[in-house]
């Protein structure tokens, strides 16, 4: 986009003002433009208006909850306002005593975000452990049905022997016919149940190393300033 090329222009020169000037301009011409917001951001918090930056970058990740390159801006403006306040803190009160280990060193707002962090970790962690169960539930559905299939295609056509399906809890006299479809339809429905929670688990797999190296940084980044 032609607005955002400009304020890139500016980013390079340092002109942030004019960088943040055409970045809104450019979300204002296309709000799901999420570039946009992220030049945004960062002339921002290139001007120290970390709260402005913060806040701009809460906008886009209402468009893309999973950008990526957004979530890890946040953490580096909030790392650097961290920083920024622990300077003028030390400057305000030049004797007060430092807390034991070093870890002291974080602010409340980057203990708090390492906190809620971490709480989204154990979700994540939580929701992985289910779909993975589900998988295998989905597997063992699978494979009873396609032995039970099998079994049957074994038998002659047109048996009499009295043949019954499990519903529930009790046991329904039923045809061959009937059961040879019951059991397709169940092989069909574990078969697509087990690969949409095959995607769904690659997909929180991903998650969970993002928000792992996402509590990494940010801890290293706030304790290394």
């Amino acid at each position: 986009m032609y607005q955002n090329h400009i304020s890139a222009c500016y980013g390079g020169k340092k002109d942030w003002e004019s960088a943040a000037k055409d970045a809104k301009e450019c979300i204002k011409v296309n709000p799901s433009f999420i570039k946009g917001y992220y030049r945004l951001a960062n002339a921002q918090s290139e001007q120290d208006e970390f709260d402005a930056g913060l806040a701009t970058i809460k906008q886009g990740l209402a468009i893309e909850p999973d950008n990526a390159q957004l979530q890890k801006q946040m953490r580096q403006i909030k790392a650097k306002r961290s920083s920024m306040r622990r300077t003028e803190n030390a400057s305000a009160a030049p004797s007060s005593t430092a807390m034991p280990g070093g870890v002291a060193n974080l602010d409340s707002s980057i203990s708090k975000e390492v906190m809620d962090l971490q709480q989204q970790l154990q979700a994540t962690a939580k929701e992985y452990r289910i779909v993975k169960a589900n998988i295998t539930k989905a597997q063992n559905g699978k494979r009873s049905a396609d032995i039970t299939k099998g079994e049957l295609e074994k038998m002659p056509q047109g048996t009499d022997a009295k043949m019954y399906r499990g519903v529930g809890k009790m046991f329904m006299l039923t045809s061959r016919i009937d059961i040879m479809t019951h059991l397709d339809e169940s092989i069909e429905k574990d078969g697509k149940e087990e690969k949409d929670l095959t995607a769904k688990l690659a997909y929180l797999e991903k998650r969970l190393k993002s928000q792992q190296q996402n509590i990494q940084e940010l801890t290293k980044t706030a304790t290394s300033e």
